[in-house]
């Protein structure tokens, strides 16, 4: 594949940071750089070398003679950025993301940047940390991972090949999904394991006793609860985007957590022992499959 000149990355963190140290390695790109609005971020991401250059700033000098401008930042950003981007994209420029959420993405590519539709590309990495920011970007964090394309059905096939290539590049196995279903498997599967976990957190800290109890937390609380220190405006941004879908699970979680309170209240072990038992089997046939 054809080697980058320049990718402008919007957002110099964990996901970002991570794919163009990969791609720098295999000398897939020449140059790179990082925007973001956190200076001491930006100097942190030039020494490691996870950029060359630095900006603060979405203008002609930073995306000037960029073959790519790959958006790494919380959802909600997506559209002022576009914004900004629009009156400084060069023509040759392709345009992509690695947003959690897919629908509010590709409407914002449409919104915004009606005239350069065909040049961007809908992509979900399918990895990620409770970590964040430059210091977080690490070499292989893709390999053997799942990288969704979203397409909306008006870009060129030229892109689409490129971005497949990058991220296949840098190890990710490449699905295509459509935005519809992709923003509902994900609300299942990511986004609310997220909310599931914020919650309980919530709910110890609620009892007065909670903090007394976390002296005793082991691997079950652990497990369970460490997606919960994932950064708190990434995690308000996605949820809010997949609203809808996250309703649904939310009501759907509270009439299991129903069925549960009252198979306790009844005493009922054999219909415990059961539920405990589909659940497992459905958890380790998962597991198994992937």
């Amino acid at each position: 594949m054809p080697i980058l000149n320049h990718i402008a990355l919007i957002g110099v963190g964990l996901i970002g940071g991570s794919f163009v140290l990969d791609l720098k390695r295999q000398g897939l790109v020449r140059t790179v750089t990082g925007i973001d609005t956190d200076r001491d971020n930006l100097q942190r991401a030039l020494e490691r070398g996870v950029i060359d250059r630095a900006s603060v700033a979405i203008d002609a000098d930073s995306i000037g003679g960029a073959d790519l401008v790959l958006i790494a930042t919380p959802v909600a950003t997506v559209p002022a950025i576009l914004t900004a981007l629009r009156p400084v994209l060069p023509e040759h420029t392709w345009i992509s993301d690695v947003g959690s959420t897919k629908i509010s993405v590709i409407e914002a590519f449409r919104r915004c940047l009606p005239d350069s539709i065909h040049r961007c590309i809908a992509a979900h990495p399918i990895a990620g940390s409770d970590k964040s920011g430059a210091d977080s970007a690490q070499y292989g964090l893709f390999q053997n991972r799942k990288l969704i394309i979203t397409p909306h059905g008006g870009e060129d096939s030229d892109g689409i090949a490129l971005i497949e290539n990058l991220w296949r590049a840098v190890g990710a196995e490449i699905y295509t999904m459509d935005a519809q279903k992709h923003d509902a498997v994900f609300a299942a599967v990511s986004h609310m394991p997220h909310l599931a976990a914020f919650a309980y957190v919530h709910q110890l800290f609620d009892h007065p006793d909670g903090k007394a109890y976390l002296k005793f937390a082991a691997t079950g609380f652990e497990d369970f609860t460490r997606i919960a220190s994932g950064h708190p405006a990434v995690w308000a941004d996605i949820c809010l985007a997949n609203r809808d879908n996250l309703l649904e699970l939310v009501r759907g979680l509270g009439r299991q957590l129903d069925t549960l309170e009252t198979i306790l209240l009844n005493r009922d072990r054999p219909s415990l022992y059961r539920y405990f038992e589909e659940a497992k089997a459905t958890r380790d046939g998962q597991s198994d499959e992937n």
